[in-house]
């Protein structure tokens, strides 16, 4: 079985501009055997990006987190066979937090956009080997990494207990005790990715859309603000997710976004779903 390091959970296949600190540019082939490459995914792989200029910025002494992401705009879609172009802008960074901006492409149309996102930095040993990084980020700067490493997340148990179409949800979601992606996020200290979370709740909360006469037969996400993850969510943990779809106003809906681990709340969000005619 292939070493999912590196490549279950990796998005950034070569590293083309490197201005130390400050921002990169770089690609991603999206495996063309993949069943599908969600927006929440592209997004990782911007801030993969982003994680790569922080860490070399401190030494590896520490790496950003998911956190904070005040604003992610939804402009196009990304298939299996397409090749993301990434770029970040890096505002601050330092040992304590990373704050970036960035954007994906396909084909130099800009399909995701990425605003005042910030990373709080933890000790990278906790999560993977600091001289495996380096090496890792030699390499995305010279030659790149080979392509088409990615095979999928596969599926995550996701149990709908209450569905009201047009106004809201209750699910629970089992995260797996064991994945292919935990080995690679991180090695150490395995954590389900937020993105996971943030593309499993924007799925659902589509479905509820559904429901509305407003938003029609085929919403789509438009944008997701206030982004917050306030806990490592881990292994075998069962999540509660709460989805309040609000009335549409010209063809335009929000939905509040948010996911418990008993009483406490472990992450958030606020999602824009509009009309496929909306504009």
């Amino acid at each position: 079985m292939p070493d999912p390091h590196f490549a279950a959970y990796s998005f950034v296949d070569r590293i083309t501009e490197f201005d130390a600190g400050k921002r990169a540019q770089g690609t991603f082939a999206i495996p063309s055997h993949v069943a599908a490459f969600p927006a929440a995914l592209v997004a990782e792989a911007v801030g993969q990006l982003a994680a790569w200029v922080a860490m070399d910025a401190i030494d590896f002494r520490g790496r950003p987190v998911a956190a904070l992401a005040t604003e992610t705009r939804f402009i196009g879609d990304a298939k299996p066979g397409d090749t993301l172009g990434l770029a970040v802008d890096i505002q601050q960074c330092d040992d304590d937090a990373v704050a970036y901006d960035g954007h994906a492409s396909v084909g130099g149309r800009r399909i995701i956009e990425l605003a005042d996102c910030l990373g709080p930095m933890l000790p990278v040993a906790d999560f993977d080997s600091p001289d495996a990084l380096r090496e890792r980020l030699s390499l995305l700067r010279a030659n790149g990494a080979p392509p088409g490493r990615f095979g999928g997340v596969g599926d995550i148990a996701v149990n709908v207990n209450r569905l009201a179409p047009g106004s809201g949800l209750h699910a629970t979601i089992d995260v797996p005790s064991a994945a292919p992606f935990f080995a690679d996020h991180f090695p150490r200290r395995p954590v389900f990715p937020a993105t996971l979370l943030l593309d499993l709740m924007m799925r659902h909360a589509l479905d509820v859309a559904r429901g509305s006469p407003a938003l029609g037969a085929s919403p789509r996400a438009l944008r997701v603000t206030h982004v917050k993850m306030r806990s490592f969510i881990v292994p075998s943990q069962r999540l509660d997710v709460e989805i309040a779809l609000g009335a549409a106003d010209s063809g335009v809906a929000k939905a509040m976004l948010s996911a418990k681990t008993g009483d406490r709340l472990v992450a958030s969000a606020r999602l824009e779903v509009a009309a496929e005619t909306a504009r």
